[in-house]
């Protein structure tokens, strides 16, 4: 427990770190790196050149400050914290490292406006929650070990099948190197792959959404290849996963994780919207619903470039044709001659509110979406207008928590 005086000064920092939480996140990380070098080995390098990592650390960092108070307040965001930290191999020994870098940072750049007393409180705030972080990340570890087929850590996997899905979107077929029994998991879950990139000085691993049913003798990833860009950096994991990583080869995997779940308790319809590469939970999603809560009504939204970049229309089209419990829908927003021609969707442009509410009878139901920064904000935001209860919306980012206001 905090103390009163503690949680008194961690409030007052609370417009400081509005205003300075990103500058302080930065010099964090840097901090962090130049000391300990092999913890690169664990985070995303694209997320830290684009200042993703550091924006959603310095939320974290505020709303914890905010909400210092009554933590259980921000207890959802800590088990989703938790389920990446699992999925990457945290340890706890590596918690006193992020503290000492984390109070320097603040130290750094508050200057003299960082007090001993505003110090102290955020060493024992940070304890705290550090410790809770512990115990939460424990208990996943030993349920991912002990759980049937489960592993802890990272397990050799065999590449049995890479399936050109789309211009962009490549899916891998994943069965275990030692050919034993593997974990279940939740539709909407995502493992952690391990990669070496021959020439690359450091590991890297990325979450991919797990895309087909739980139950089978394999995992599937769906992967879009991240090089279309020019004013982001290129995916060096989703590169090579592309045009190096073939048949036969083997990549290290962490037992599924992550709280981005389908609900199978609630009978109500249901609808999974998503853009681009953002479908891959959403037909794991799918294939669920229509093995286990056949009789209820699924609607399946999916927006893409055109239909050269649809990957997985096909599966769920056939899934479509089998249950007339669900219903499909296509939108492109640059449709090709060919996509025109053959009229192989329902609408050109932008997922919209009205275009919702004409596929979706009714606002009481759940609602599932997935997709880039810009289509989860115009979909949330759509929801939040029609009056979709936030408890009915959920949605899942791709790397670091964003803001969809």
């Amino acid at each position: 427990m905090l103390s009163e005086q503690t949680i008194r000064i961690i409030k007052s920092t609370v417009p400081v770190l509005e205003v300075h939480g990103v500058a302080i996140t930065k010099r964090f990380y840097d901090k962090l790196f130049t000391s300990h070098p092999e913890l690169l080995h664990l985070f995303n390098h694209a997320n830290q050149k684009q200042g993703r990592q550091q924006a959603a650390l310095a939320n974290a960092v505020y709303a914890a400050a905010k909400h210092i108070d009554r933590l259980e307040m921000i207890l959802p965001v800590v088990k989703q914290i938790a389920h990446k930290h699992r999925s990457l191999g945290v340890k706890p020994e590596q918690y006193p490292i992020v503290g000492e870098h984390l109070l320097g940072a603040i130290k750094d750049v508050l200057g003299d406006a960082a007090t001993d007393d505003i110090l102290g409180a955020w060493a024992e705030a940070y304890r705290v929650i550090a410790s809770a972080f512990i115990g939460i990340e424990s208990d996943m570890y030993t349920n991912s070990a002990l759980q049937p087929g489960g592993w802890s850590d990272f397990r050799p996997f065999v590449i049995a099948r890479k399936d050109r899905e789309s211009d962009v979107i490549t899916s891998f077929y994943l069965t275990p190197q030692d050919q034993g029994p593997i974990a279940g998991f939740e539709a909407g879950q995502y493992v952690s792959v391990r990669v070496q990139i021959p020439g690359d000085a450091y590991t890297h691993i990325r979450q991919y959404s797990l895309s087909h049913a739980s139950g089978q003798p394999f995992y599937r990833i769906s992967v879009k290849r991240e090089d279309t860009n020019p004013a982001v950096p290129a995916g060096k994991v989703s590169v090579f996963l592309h045009n190096q990583v073939q048949e036969g080869d083997v990549l290290w995997l962490s037992a599924p994780a992550g709280d981005f779940t389908l609900d199978q308790t609630d009978t109500r319809p249901v609808t999974l919207l998503s853009g681009g590469v953002g479908l891959t939970p959403m037909v794991s999603m799918l294939h669920a619903l229509v093995t286990t809560q056949p009789n209820r009504k699924v609607t399946f939204i999916h927006a893409a470039q055109n239909g050269a970049h649809h990957a997985l229309r096909r599966e769920v089209e056939q899934l479509a044709e089998k249950h007339p419990q669900v219903t499909i829908a296509w939108c492109y927003t640059q449709p090709t001659a060919a996509d025109t021609s053959e009229q192989s969707y329902h609408k050109e442009g932008y997922v919209d509110l009205p275009w919702i509410q004409s596929l979706v009878p009714s606002v009481n139901g759940s609602f599932y979406f997935c997709g880039p920064l810009p289509f989860m904000k115009t979909v949330n935001q759509s929801l939040i207008a029609w009056g979709v209860t936030e408890s009915d919306r959920h949605y899942e980012f791709f790397g670091p928590s964003g803001a969809l206001s």
